[in-house]
């Protein structure tokens, strides 16, 4: 069996990020298009991104982060990521597609941005009804998560408690409370 691919093992939800180092467009270019060629039910391609890399778009995203992802507003390229239930299959027993292939994408995006030597780190902690006010965005919008990029750097503004995650050993639950080859494990 081959190895599992390195930007999988070696991705982490990091937050000590350079502030003064940006991210080149064609960088940013390069994880749109990983994101861009994800799989999607009958290609519909629910998944919108807006990429806040200077400017208003940014500003506007630092404002509507929760307190806790108070170290993201360093990054220089914020990246809100948004879907439409109507935009995507829509199947039998609520098996609206569009979280899930919009969930592909972005996972697209963040190995991508892994592969590129930056540290991209998911957020869901934001305020979702503010910002979809102050981008103009209707109530079928769905606000999936922000995510925050830029390259590795000082841990100095970090808190303690994120001090210690950025040092912490990667935990999961074990495989098999995940996978099975007879019956799902749901407690």
């Amino acid at each position: 069996m081959s190895e599992i691919i390195e930007e999988v093992t070696h991705r982490r939800a990091r937050r000590a990020i350079d502030e003064s180092k940006p991210v080149p467009g064609e960088t940013l270019d390069r994880m749109i298009e990983a994101a861009h060629m994800a799989a999607s039910c009958s290609n519909k391609q629910p998944w919108r991104f807006l990429i806040g890399d200077e400017g208003e778009v940014r500003e506007t995203l630092c404002e509507h982060l929760l307190g806790g992802n108070y170290w993201a507003k360093k990054a220089p390229v914020l990246i809100a990521v948004a879907t439409r239930e109507r935009d995507d299959c829509q199947l039998n027993a609520n098996r609206n597609y569009a979280l899930f292939d919009t969930g592909m994408a972005t996972a697209h995006l963040i190995l991508q941005g892994t592969k590129e030597g930056l540290y991209v780190h998911p957020m869901a902690g934001f305020d979702a009804p503010a910002l979809k006010e102050a981008l103009g965005l209707d109530d079928e919008v769905i606000l999936v998560t922000v995510i925050a990029v830029g390259y590795p750097g000082s841990e100095e503004h970090l808190n303690e408690k994120h001090l210690e995650s950025e040092h912490s050993e990667r935990s999961r639950m074990p495989i098999e409370k995940v996978a099975s080859r007879s019956a799902f494990q749901f407690d």
